[in-house]
């Protein structure tokens, strides 16, 4: 058993409680490499914003649970060489699909896990989101539980359309689960490939799609229910273009790539949703970075050669994100 506080990491209690009442949100940024790990640390420190670095079970099993470990350790030394002495840092797990693996990612030094029982009923959810809930508290763990269906693909997540949460089901659940956050879907989905084309809107002037607006209604009736609860949304990322047309400029395919606009996020920051999850964009500017990179100079082989230029793209984009759209900059 390994104590997250043993490798300087803190859990989301105390952070959420204050981007709640501040209007703003933390960011979650999954992650695979060190390289990714870089970047997420160098840009919280640079914008003084506590973050999250998140895993999916897959990413888990890519990075090897114990490298996971002195990574995020690592993470937190890091952070204090950049010159924040008091670094918050979270490593969380996004998606966990079982009791098993939120025990055993506990176990190995997450300060915050998610369960995610959104495909069960809606007794069975509650049944599995409690017994995770039960097991982390003991050590100081927080939870995250998720109520209603995101669409899209990501990972092991895979959904073929959305169902949004329904707002007169959170009391229930948030009392009986004692879950510490809830992820709720009003509309965003996982992926590049957030809405089809049917379900957007052709802007006129640049033929872009324009995808739909978040159910907002949803989000405050949720809001008036659990007043102050934390609030979280998956499937944030925005999808930038100018990333997606540089990949599809250098030998890419990404078709009608579309994500949530950055205005509609802005929104959903100032409001009781305290933690945006992105993974998408970061993939497409580590991708965009190295199409570039390849095309520009196919003699190169050193992969850090290709792999600092989309530590640096990913770098920008982070910081972009904390300081545009989630507001945490300069809360540390």
């Amino acid at each position: 058993m390994v104590s997250y506080k043993e490798l300087g990491l803190v859990n989301t209690k105390e952070m959420f409680a204050k981007a709640v009442k501040g209007g703003y949100a933390i960011p979650a940024f999954n992650f695979n490499t060190m390289e990714q790990m870089q970047a997420i640390v160098q840009a919280a420190v640079e914008t003084k914003s506590p973050v999250i670095m998140q895993v999916s079970k897959g990413a888990r099993k890519y990075a090897n649970p114990t490298i996971l470990r002195y990574m995020a350790q690592g993470a937190v030394e890091y952070a204090k060489e950049l010159g924040c002495a008091n670094p918050q840092i979270v490593l969380h797990l996004d998606h966990g699909d079982s009791f098993e693996t939120c025990k055993s990612c506990i176990d190995s030094g997450f300060s915050s896990v998610m369960i995610d029982g959104s495909h069960f009923s809606f007794e069975e959810n509650i049944k599995l989101t409690k017994e995770v809930v039960d097991y982390a508290h003991q050590h100081d763990v927080t939870v995250e539980a998720e109520l209603g269906v995101l669409a899209g693909v990501e990972d092991e997540v895979s959904a073929a359309e959305s169902h949004y949460t329904k707002p007169e089901e959170v009391i229930e659940f948030a009392t009986k689960t004692g879950c510490d956050s809830l992820a709720i879907s009003i509309g965003t989905s996982h992926g590049a490939y957030k809405f089809t084309r049917e379900q957007c809107t052709v802007d006129p002037e640049t033929g872009k799609l324009v995808p739909p607006p978040l159910a907002f209604d949803i989000l405050e009736a949720i809001e008036q229910k659990l007043p102050g609860f934390p609030i979280v949304l998956h499937g944030s990322s925005s999808v930038p273009q100018d990333e997606v047309d540089t990949i599809n400029k250098f030998g890419g395919k990404l078709p009608d790539a579309v994500g949530i606009p950055e205005s509609q996020l802005r929104k959903a920051a100032k409001s009781a949703v305290c933690k945006i999850n992105i993974d998408s964009d970061s993939r497409l500017a580590m991708t965009a970075a190295i199409r570039k990179h390849f095309a520009e100079k196919p003699g190169d082989f050193d992969p850090r050669q290709y792999l600092t230029p989309a530590r640096e793209n990913m770098k920008k984009m982070y910081i972009h994100k904390i300081i545009e759209v989630l507001g945490s900059n300069d809360k540390l």
